[in-house]
């Protein structure tokens, strides 16, 4: 037996009754930007992020007067 029409339909209809067109479209635009987070993050290479944060910590101690006592 399979899935027809008229039974997604009737789905969808009371779902939307549920829960209400303003909730369903909230959430879709909250799955979409998670999945734009997540596709963002695997893009960004974890060496760079690694490499350039021990670069502005190593500039932070050098900038740092030694004789400074405070």
């Amino acid at each position: 037996m399979s899935i027809g029409f008229w039974q997604i339909a009737i789905v969808v209809i009371l779902v939307v009754l549920l829960f209400g067109r303003g909730k369903i479209s909230s959430l879709m635009g909250d799955v979409a930007k998670g999945i734009k987070s997540f596709k963002k993050g695997m893009a960004q290479d974890p060496t760079d992020d690694q490499a350039k944060n021990i670069t502005e910590n190593n500039d932070q101690t050098n900038n740092q007067d030694p004789n400074n006592k405070e």
